[in-house]
């Protein structure tokens, strides 16, 4: 028999693989790669949970946030609500206030008007008393007593007049 290099790799390869099974290589590899593996599929499912417990926080933070977008519109319209009651408040106020002064004003037009006719009241009289003096001052002659009277009356629209402006 003829041993040739060919004959050697051969038996070479065979020792090889017997080597290889001997000390359990395969199972080795197998158990390592089955090891990654396992990891690797933790992995993936702790990036799920994560994945899945980032979903819920955002949810719930878009909850929160929908939640405060509702009540700051809410706080808007209460705010305006109470802008326009307060409008009406202080307009009920400023036309009660413009009725108070209103009446004042005609009250205090009331009484000036009195007191205008009194005081043409009170300068007729007087008038009149300083013509009832000039009379019997004078004699009693028609013709004086009509020139008189005359006098008296001219005085009186003057008097009127200057009371009256």
């Amino acid at each position: 028999m003829i041993i040739d290099a060919t004959f050697w790799v051969a038996i070479s390869f065979f020792i090889f693989i017997l080597l290889i099974f001997y000390f359990k290589i395969p199972s080795k590899v197998i158990h390592l790669l089955d090891e990654n593996i396992n990891s690797i599929k933790k992995l993936v499912d702790d990036s799920e949970k994560l994945k899945e417990e980032a979903k819920n926080r955002l949810a719930e933070k878009e909850r929160k946030l929908d939640g405060a977008k509702s009540e700051i519109k809410k706080m808007i319209n209460d705010a305006n609500d109470d802008a326009e009651k307060q409008v009406i408040k202080m307009n009920e106020i400023l036309h009660h206030q413009m009725d108070v002064r209103k009446k004042n004003t005609e009250e205090k037009s009331r009484q000036m008007k009195i007191q205008a006719i009194r005081d043409v009241k009170n300068a007729s009289l007087n008038i009149a008393f300083e013509s009832i003096e000039k009379l019997m001052l004078n004699s009693l002659d028609k013709s004086k007593l009509d020139k008189i009277y005359n006098q008296s009356v001219d005085e009186t629209k003057l008097a009127l007049q200057k009371k009256s402006s």
